[in-house]
């Protein structure tokens, strides 16, 4: 299926429904939610996806796990998703909390043929063969460190919050303390309770990901450390690569704005193009 709003389907008595969107330049789902757990690839472009817990950003050939009735917004920076919305029942395994997740080249694959069956597939034969192969294939996913987790306390998350618009990798603790009026202590704790991470940890998460849809507008790696505050190129490199496991380079566009070029990306974007 494309282009179709998933409500008009979703009665449909499948356990799997594969729907296959593309997004203007820049656009904004605003909060929404679905009664089907949803699995949202990126198969070009980068997301962000927002929740009371947190952001995920989602670079292209990524996914993000969505639960059902989870509360959440979207922005699309040259996006065009694949999504599996699929019956509760038939994944129990499924996580409480918004999830992104490696997406193996044979799991990019199934996704891409589900989204061009039939929407009430034959419950026997292929295509359900590839909906089961698709629900065991979900169960291996491997977690990615896209999140940056949100704390409950209320003065602190929104500090967060103002920090996510401008991340900066010198914004020193201090200023956080003085704004909160509490020791660095107390901020640690606070970050540690609150997010699982230390403050520093947190702020280097945030900058990293944050750069990722400059990365995908074709900016220089040089021009992206400077507007993050890292001291130089080879220090937003290290750290980059030590959270995401790969250089940014590997995560610019090859000159085709909002498209990134990973391993196996390429393949996809011909599949895009030969199918809209």
């Amino acid at each position: 299926m494309r282009n179709i709003p998933v409500a008009e389907v979703d009665d449909l008595d499948r356990a799997v429904l594969a729907i296959g969107t593309d997004y203007p330049q820049d656009h904004l789902l605003p909060r929404h939610e679905h009664r089907r757990a949803q699995v949202l690839y990126a198969a070009t472009g980068v997301m962000r996806v927002e929740t009371d817990d947190g952001t995920w950003t989602i670079p292209t050939a990524r996914a993000v796990l969505i639960p059902p009735m989870t509360r959440h917004q979207v922005t699309m920076t040259g996006v065009s998703t694949r999504s599996l919305y699929i019956e509760p029942a038939a994944v129990p395994w499924f996580p409480r909390r918004c999830r992104a997740v490696d997406v193996s080249a044979l799991l990019r694959a199934l996704i891409l043929e589900a989204v061009e069956m039939e929407p009430r597939y034959p419950e026997h034969g292929r295509d359900a063969a590839i909906v089961t192969l698709v629900l065991h294939e979900l169960k291996n996913l491997t977690p990615l460190p896209l999140d940056v987790p949100l704390p409950s306390h209320p003065r602190l998350r929104g500090l967060c919050e103002e920090f996510l618009q401008r991340p900066t990798i010198h914004d020193p603790p201090a200023r956080w303390c003085t704004a909160l009026s509490i020791s660095e202590r107390t901020l640690a704790r606070l970050f540690r309770d609150g997010t699982g991470l230390s403050f520093s940890q947190w702020r280097q998460r945030a900058c990293i990901l944050h750069s990722l849809r400059h990365l995908t507008a074709g900016t220089p790696v040089t021009r992206v450390a400077a507007l993050l505050g890292y001291d130089n190129p080879a220090a937003y490199t290290a750290a980059f690569k030590k959270l995401l496991g790969r250089p940014p380079t590997a995560y610019r566009s090859p000159g085709i704005t909002g498209i990134i070029d990973i391993t196996g990306a390429g393949e996809e974007r011909g599949d895009v193009r030969r199918r809209r």
